[in-house]
C-alpha cells in the first residue's frame, strides 16, 4: 500500500506540474489558429538547414511553454504547412530557451554561469542537429499519419493531388478543414469552433499526458532514484546515469534545475549539464505527446539521436572541467 501511495503521489505532482503548461500550448495554438487560419504567415517563416531551425528555437523566447506546452504548438505550425525545420527547431529548444527556464536555471546554480550559458547553446546545438537528422527522412516516413494528412491540405495542388491531400472532392474533409472554412463565414461560429478545437485537443493531449504522467510514476517508484547516482564522478557512466535519471524522473523544464540542485555535488558537469538537456527534449510523460508528431520509428531515431548528442556534449565538458 505504502508504494502504491508514492506511485499516486508522483504521479499527481507530475501532472499537476504539466497540466498548466499543456493548457498554455493549445491556447497559443488555438490563438494562431484564430489569428492565421490558413498559416500564411507561419509559411512565411524561415527556411534552410541552419535559419529554420534557429528561427523556431528563437521562438522559445516569446513563448513560455514547456516541453508538454510546445507539443500543440508545434503540431499547428507543421499541420499549417511551415517550414519543417523551423518547427522541429522549436519543439526541441523552445523547452530551454522560454525565460521561465532560464530564470530557473539561474536562480538554482548562480555560481555556474558556464550552466546558464552552456545549457541554451546545447539546445540550440540539439535543435541543429536533430532536425537536420530528422529532415533526411521523408515526411510520410517522419510525420504522424493524422498530421501529414494535415499538412498536405496546406501545399498547393501542383505537389499533392486530391487523393492524397484526403479532402477536397474526394473523401471526407478533414475537421480543421471544415473549421477554417465555416469559420471565414461566420465570426460568432467561429469563436465557438476555436473554443472546441482548443477543448477537444486539451482533452487528446491530456489522455496521453496522464499515460506518460502514470508511467513515469511508475518507473520512478520501482527503482529508486538513487540508484541512478552510483557512478556519479566516472566521466561516462556519470553522464549515462544522468541521462537515464532525466528520461525516468520526467520532471518540467521549468523545475528540472532545482531537482539537479539536490545532486549537483554528487555528480560530474558535465553529467549535470546532460540531466537539463535531455529531459527537455524527450522523457516517458512527453513519448506519448510526441506520438502525436512522429511516427514510432521517426520517434525512436529522436531518442537515440539525442541521447547520442547528449552525450558527447557531457563529455566533451567533462574533459574541459575534470
Amino acid at each position: 500500500m505504502q508504494q502504491l501511495a508514492t506511485v499516486w503521489a508522483v504521479f499527481q505532482g507530475l501532472l499537476l506540474e504539466a497540466i498548466p503548461f499543456l493548457l498554455i500550448g493549445v491556447a497559443i495554438s488555438s490563438v494562431a489558429m484564430a489569428w492565421d487560419p490558413r498559416g500564411k504567415w507561419l509559411q512565411k517563416l524561415p527556411q534552410g538547414a541552419l535559419m529554420g531551425p534557429l528561427s523556431g528555437a528563437l521562438l522559445g523566447f516569446a513563448l513560455p511553454a514547456c516541453e508538454c506546452g510546445n507539443v500543440p504548438v508545434a503540431r499547428r505550425m507543421i499541420a499549417v504547412g511551415a517550414p519543417l525545420g523551423t518547427a522541429l527547431g522549436f519543439l526541441f529548444a523552445a523547452p530551454v530557451l522560454n525565460p521561465v527556464v532560464l530564470l530557473s536555471t539561474w536562480a538554482a546554480f548562480p555560481d555556474k554561469p558556464w550552466l546558464l550559458l552552456l545549457r541554451p547553446a546545447g539546445s540550440v546545438l540539439i535543435a541543429l542537429l536533430l532536425s537536420g537528422l530528422l529532415q533526411l527522412l521523408s515526411e510520410s516516413d517522419l510525420l504522424n499519419g493524422e498530421l501529414l494528412a494535415e499538412r498536405n491540405l496546406s501545399q498547393p495542388l501542383a505537389k499533392f493531388s486530391l487523393l492524397e491531400r484526403r479532402s477536397g472532392l474526394i473523401g471526407e474533409p478533414l475537421t480543421q478543414t471544415k473549421l477554417v472554412n465555416q469559420a471565414n463565414r461566420d465570426g460568432d461560429f467561429q469563436a465557438i469552433q476555436l473554443l472546441s478545437h482548443g477543448v477537444n485537443e486539451f482533452l487528446e493531449l491530456g489522455s496521453l499526458l496522464l499515460l506518460g504522467c502514470g508511467l513515469a510514476a511508475l518507473i520512478q517508484t520501482l527503482i529508486p532514484r538513487d540508484l541512478f547516482l552510483l557512478l556519479g564522478q566516472a566521466p561516462t557512466l556519470s553522464i549515462i546515469s544522468a541521462m537515464l535519471l532525466a528520461l525516468v524522473v520526467s520532471v518540467c523544464s521549468s523545475v528540472d534545475a532545482f531537482l539537479a540542485l539536490g545532486f549537483a555535488e554528487q555528480i560530474t558537469p558535465g553529467a549535470l549539464l546532460a540531466f537539463l538537456l535531455l529531459g527537455p527534449v524527450i522523457d516517458l510523460k512527453s513519448v506519448s505527446l510526441l506520438s502525436r508528431v512522429f511516427t514510432w520509428p521517426a520517434l525512436a531515431l529522436v531518442l537515440v539521436g539525442v541521447c547520442l548528442i547528449v552525450l558527447v556534449i557531457g563529455q566533451a565538458l567533462n574533459l574541459v572541467l575534470l
